[in-house]
């Protein structure tokens, strides 16, 4: 058992004013200044130095950056713009174009006679008949023939030929070429450039022709006075076969002879 030694007495420590957390408050250094001084010369909201901070700094300016648009890729696309305009725009006009019937391309022939719009019976009939015939035009436009058509692969002739032949080719659906005789030797060369070696196609002088030329399809007609002008184009272009009566019929083995018809043979013999 052991012996108790003396009592011990706890020691007191005494300290000083607290801080809020129960340490006590950091010694102060001689010479320093008392807490919430302000420093000589620095105003208030201000960084040691003078460079200013808070409400007093001022704002910095943006830089402006100046730079010219890049007008290149602006302007091809400008141009591919304007080139499929152009290509819709000629796809349609083309189409209704296309569209357009064989009439109406010949309605549009500036100076065309359409004697098929008179439905006259002398220009109308379709008979076959022997020996020469009267006809209401001169040239001839259609009416009833000899059961023999003129040859029209192209031929060109330089005497004239029997209007009872070349109003059968008319019907086949050929153009017929006339020019007054006595025209022009040149006239009749840029004529006949047009017809030699065209199938459904063929050439003549003819008497008594009130204009230079004149030009013949089934129940149409055009006259001009120079083989220079456009509309004879146009006129082969829209009526050549177009203007048939007897779809497919051939131009071929038909009469290449020049001159009138002759007279028919008395009935009964």
């Amino acid at each position: 058992m052991s012996t108790p030694g003396p009592e011990r007495v706890p020691s007191t420590v005494k300290v000083d004013k607290t801080s809020g957390q129960g340490k006590p408050p950091a010694a102060k250094s001689p010479g320093a200044k008392p807490t919430g001084a302000k420093s000589a010369g620095t105003k208030p909201g201000n960084r040691p130095g003078g460079r200013p901070q808070g409400k007093g700094r001022k704002p910095t300016a943006p830089v402006k950056v100046s730079g010219s648009r890049n007008w290149g890729p602006i302007a091809v696309a400008g141009v591919v713009v304007l080139i499929a305009i152009g290509i819709i725009g000629y796809g349609a006009y083309a189409s209704i174009k296309g569209s357009e019937s064989w009439q109406d391309k010949a309605a549009k022939i500036e100076g065309i006679v359409n004697y098929r719009a008179q439905n006259n019976p002398a220009i109308n009939s379709q008979e076959h008949k022997e020996g020469p015939l009267t006809y209401a035009t001169n040239p001839p436009v259609g009416g009833a023939h000899n059961p023999v058509w003129q040859n029209c692969m192209g031929d060109v002739y330089a005497q004239p030929i029997a209007n009872e032949h070349a109003v059968h080719s008319l019907e086949h659906g050929a153009v017929w070429v006339t020019y007054k005789q006595g025209l022009g030797a040149d006239q009749v060369a840029k004529l006949q450039e047009k017809v030699q070696g065209r199938d459904y196609m063929l050439m003549s002088p003819i008497a008594n022709l009130d204009k230079n030329i004149s030009l013949q399809a089934w129940g149409y007609q055009l006259k001009v006075d120079n083989a220079g002008d456009k509309r004879i184009d146009e006129f082969i272009k829209a009526l050549r076969l177009n203007a048939t009566l007897e779809p497919n019929a051939a131009c071929s083995s038909g009469n290449t002879k020049t001159g009138p018809v002759a007279a028919a043979a008395p009935a009964g013999n």
